[in-house]
């Protein structure tokens, strides 16, 4: 599990989850670059902002990260 800053990551995801920015960001790079090969079909859009959703919803440290 890596910490991230919560606002950076869930814009990431909202905006360029389409291609795995947001897991780059996270240091997942396996899956970033399955986002990548797969952007084309519009399944990675769906997800980045589902995961971008669920990150709104977590809790941050007092620094403003989140656990990933």
């Amino acid at each position: 599990m890596k910490n991230v800053n919560k606002v950076l990551y869930i814009v990431f995801a909202l905006f360029l989850g389409h291609f795995g920015v947001h897991k780059f960001y996270a240091g997942k790079t396996g899956v970033g670059v399955l986002f990548l090969i797969f952007c084309w079909t519009g399944i990675p859009g769906v997800i980045g902002i589902i995961q971008g959703i669920l990150a709104i919803f977590k809790s941050a440290d007092s620094e403003g990260n989140i656990s990933v």
